[in-house]
């Protein structure tokens, strides 16, 4: 059993930590955002799926030495794919959904070798029941489990900290090629079968208990299905919510795909950890706890809380998913259709995240049907259990009321949010927010709203109609920028990130305006919704795609001023700060041109990161912090200015500015597009 142990242990650890490695390499080339964790974890899904399917075929249909000769062949197929480093030719070219674009570059790039690692589980097991004789080995599925959630745990904490991207891929790419030799030795040895299995192909041979089980029912299918499905939908959807009010970021990829996989193994080790008397109980109030924290304080509860709030709450609702599918699992002979049917679930839940809400729902709303439908999963499990401690009636009512009160909470925050909105979109990007206060209101606004983040509002007043407000005031650090260099006449600005079209009010008649700007939708609001940008006389042009790679293919634009303001809901794209995106600004910029970046943030202090880059260019940095308290339409703001030109500082501009130099932090490591590294800069204070 020692081999097949060590052959699945290793497959099950390559399998999760190509994962993040993989996904972080990528996500520059798609604007940053947290959707392509999403996307990604689709194509995981779905080729795991594929490997459930083909370990389920072979099993049923190929005679033993067939298996061995189409899976030894496949693995030397994949050895010529390495090392895992996705082409260039992949990246975009223009605006829109990436997630096709994002499913054909993972297939190319990773598809045959994650193909084949995620086969091996199911595959080896039914070869050792084959071989051994021996009942249904479920602790190799758990030991499977245990090798991801050690893959997860390990990559944030040791293997990013330590190892550039690059180096990463190729460490992975040999380490793949180990196991392939390793699993084809497994495969070579397994083409033979025991006695005890007489030879057969067929795992209906394999014990005499397993010839009179009767195959699976649809209701029952459909049950492993659904409970997969339903786990499925709430990793995704919880790390969608916490990437979205973070960072797109490898930690919270890793947090709650850990906390999925350790309930797996406490439920397929043994049937000690999972009680329906204890999670059922448990269920209901870490259900409504989800629910509360995704309303509360607007929907900005501190990840102090959320974090561990959310992780808690997902690990009961995995316990209850994952735990009844453990009571459910089959006999031996039904091994790889148990798997490909918990394959099936969770590629469907990732299916309805990845591809179906975005195109069906205008806000975040799959995480609160899969809070719902949990809750009613919960119902089924319990109307035919066996509850000695708790008694199955007062139980399946309780359910039921939980249920209730739940879907009502539920329908009533999103009614409350409905208040004052003008129009609800999203897309690949995120959801976005039109809204209007009351013109009773003081100083009554038009707020453009990304997730739970304000990117930009607009006076409703006539008078006041074309004040700069929120973070983009006169007192800002962009503000004050732009006023020092307008005084010496017609300026040249690039700005990265549109929002609602704020910064763009500063253009007059004579000045030379380009934004950036990757989301379709924020172009229409823009345009259509407020009026900053139409107004502005500058000449002015919206710039579609990801700034990076548009900025990449132009001349140089001898900007005086470029701005980087590109947020997705609270996240910040990394790669936007990297050592080698501020090359390319300052391909655009003037010798003495200002790079203005705008860092407000709740859990990301970024001024090192920017003070490593000027430092690496010969540049001053200076941070402008504004507390926006001038009036109740400005937001408080932190700049980062950096520049060649250290008398820019002493312009009247900013005589009264709240202004020091940008600080550092201890051994930092400069940010690469090879190398970021969030843990040295996070604060969940």
């Amino acid at each position: 059993m020692a081999l097949y142990a060590i052959t699945i242990f290793l497959s099950a650890f390559l399998l999760f930590q190509v994962q993040p490695l993989i996904a972080k390499i990528i996500l520059p080339w798609f604007g940053g955002s947290a959707a392509v964790w999403s996307a990604s974890m689709l194509f995981f899904q779905l080729l795991l799926l594929a490997g459930y399917a083909y370990a389920h075929v072979s099993i049923r249909f190929l005679k033993a030495r067939s298996q061995m000769i189409l899976h030894v062949a496949l693995l030397a197929g994949s050895c010529l794919l390495l090392p895992i480093l996705p082409n260039p030719i992949w990246r975009p070219t223009e605006s829109g959904d990436p997630t096709f674009r994002i499913l054909l570059l993972l297939g190319a790039t990773i598809g045959l070798p994650y193909f084949l690692l995620s086969s091996t589980s199911p595959l080896l097991q039914a070869w050792y029941v084959r071989r051994s004789g021996s009942g249904i080995p479920y602790r190799l599925f758990a030991l499977s489990n245990f090798g991801s959630l050690l893959a997860l745990v390990s990559f944030p904490f040791v293997v990013e900290p330590q190892m550039a991207s690059r180096m990463q891929a190729y460490s992975w790419s040999t380490a793949y090629v180990a196991f392939a030799l390793v699993c084809a030795f497994t495969a070579w040895v397994s083409k033979d079968a025991s006695s005890n299995s007489a030879a057969s192909s067929d795992l209906a041979n394999l014990s005499a208990a397993s010839d009179t089980d009767s195959a699976p029912g649809f209701l029952q299918l459909l049950l492993w299905v659904s409970l997969a499905a339903c786990a499925s939908v709430l990793l995704i959807a919880v790390t969608n919510h916490m990437s979205e009010n973070v960072a797109p970021i490898p930690l919270l990829w890793v947090l709650p795909l850990a906390i999925y996989l350790l309930t797996f193994i406490f439920c397929f080790e043994s049937g000690r950890f999972y009680h329906r008397w204890l999670f059922i109980p448990l269920l209901f109030p870490a259900l409504g706890g989800m629910a509360y924290m995704i309303y509360a304080a607007e929907g900005n509860l501190t990840i102090k809380w959320a974090i561990p709030g959310f992780a808690g709450g997902l690990f009961v609702c995995c316990m209850l998913c994952h735990g009844e599918l453990a009571r459910r699992r089959p006999a031996p002979k039904h091994l790889t259709l148990f798997y490909l049917m918990v394959s099936v679930g969770g590629a469907i839940g990732g299916v309805f995240v990845a591809l179906i809400a975005p195109r069906i729902f205008v806000t975040y709303f799959e995480l609160e049907i899969g809070l719902v439908a949990c809750g009613v999963l919960a119902l089924i499990a319990a109307w035919n259990a066996y509850l000695p401690k708790l008694g199955a009636l007062p139980v399946r009512i309780a359910i039921i009321v939980g249920i209730g009160f739940l879907a009502g909470y539920v329908g009533r925050k999103e009614r409350e949010l409905n208040k004052g909105v003008l129009l609800r979109v999203r897309n690949f990007y995120g959801p976005l927010d039109v809204r209007q206060d009351a013109p009773t209101e003081p100083y009554a606004e038009r707020t453009l709203m990304h997730g739970t983040i304000n990117h930009g509002s607009q006076l409703v007043d006539p008078v006041l109609k074309y004040v700069s407000t929120s973070y983009y005031g006169k007192n800002s650090g962009i503000g004050r920028a732009i006023k020092a260099i307008q005084a010496g006449g017609p300026v040249r600005m690039g700005l990265i990130g549109l929002g609602s079209g704020v910064t763009t009010n500063y253009g007059r008649k004579g000045d030379y305006v380009r934004v950036y700007e990757i989301n379709p939708l924020i172009e229409m609001i823009a345009q259509k919704w407020f009026t900053f940008y139409p107004h502005s006389d500058a000449d002015k042009q919206i710039l579609m795609g990801d700034a990076r790679l548009t900025l990449e293919r132009q001349e140089p634009q001898n900007f005086d001023l470029m701005a980087v303001d590109a947020f997705s809901s609270d996240a910040i794209p990394v790669h936007l700060l990297t050592r080698e995106a501020m090359a390319i600004y300052w391909k655009h910029l003037k010798p003495d041109g200002v790079l203005a970046l705008h860092i407000s943030n709740r859990y990301l202090n970024l001024e090192p990161v920017c003070l490593g880059d000027a430092v690496a260019y010969g540049k001053t940095a200076m941070t402008v912090d504004d507390d926006g308290e001038e009036a109740s339409y400005m937001s408080s703001s932190t700049w980062v200015l950096v520049t060649s030109n250290k008398d820019f500082f002493k312009s009247s501009s900013f005589g009264d500015a709240d202004m020091h130099p940008t600080k550092p932090v201890a051994k930092f490591r400069p940010w690469t597009d090879d190398y970021s590294n969030l843990f040295q800069i996070l604060s969940i204070r």
